[in-house]
């Protein structure tokens, strides 16, 4: 007896140093922006710029003119940067300085952005007067059913003309795109997410698994892969050689009217 007693002094001793030991904490930061409002910005973006088709400017000198875009368009740098690759992906050749091109395109954007609408069936959180006086009372939010919507949008356009000659060249037309994911809590569970972010309906951050496929449930998760319009993509072209620069006028001797003809000629 008297050696059970010992032994259950040394675990109690023994669980008192370690919880003692195992005392930590952990700092939890956000970034500024909530990464479900940058998904769906961007992906309203990508959606966007794969509908235009910059075939017509192939093996074209361009410049990418972004003065339009207003200074608080909602990551405007990824929008130019996305644009700048699908110019390149269609076979446009990009120049840093707009003297050495042929062609200008003009970007701008109408809108950039998201929204959010919910709707619920039930009672909303209220507060009545206190019974008694300091003590505030409130009656919860009573929901049978509740669904939240946010949805990412982009409306934008690009043209192009000629920079001798100022003639149009090409357009796009306004180009609309929007991207979505939806909250739904039915009796107090939630929430159920699903969307074009998602790949599946998640419970409250986690994949909801197919009951019929048993390696769901107790397998392995599968790794995250890349696919739709950001796959990788090899351009068996880039090593060809660049065209001829536009060789300015005055070395060629024109003047007056002859400037201002259709041939890749530099003011």
């Amino acid at each position: 007896m008297l050696r059970f007693r010992l032994t259950a002094r040394r675990a109690a001793a023994a669980l008192l140093a370690a919880m003692l030991a195992g005392c930590g904490t952990t700092k939890m930061t956000d970034s500024p922006r909530a990464a479900t409002e940058m998904l769906l910005v961007s992906q309203a973006v990508d959606y966007a710029v794969a509908k235009i088709d910059f075939t017509p400017l192939a093996g074209q000198t361009v410049f990418l003119d972004t003065a339009p875009l207003e200074k608080d368009v909602v990551d405007k740098g990824y929008l130019i940067s996305l644009v700048k690759q699908q110019l390149l992906a269609h076979g446009a050749l990009l120049q840093e300085e707009r003297t050495r091109a042929v062609f200008v395109v003009e970007l701008r954007a109408g809108a950039v952005g998201t929204d959010r609408h919910s709707v619920m069936v039930g009672t909303p959180a209220v507060s009545i007067p206190a019974l008694v006086p300091g003590v505030p009372t409130a009656i919860p939010e009573i929901a049978l059913m509740k669904k939240s919507d946010q949805r990412g949008v982009a409306k934008i356009g690009v043209f192009a003309y000629n920079r001798i000659t100022g003639r149009a060249v090409w357009q796009s037309g306004t180009v609309e795109s929007s991207s979505q994911l939806k909250d739904t809590w039915v009796f107090g569970a939630g929430p159920f997410t699903r969307g074009t972010i998602r790949k599946r309906t998640e419970l409250a951050g986690e994949p909801i698994p197919d009951i019929a496929n048993p390696k769901e449930l107790f397998g392995p998760r599968p790794a995250p892969t890349a696919g739709g319009i950001g796959r990788e993509q090899l351009f068996p072209d880039h090593e060809v050689p660049p065209p001829v620069q536009p060789v300015p006028a005055a070395l060629q001797g024109l003047t007056g009217a002859g400037m201002l003809t259709d041939r890749p000629i530099l003011r």
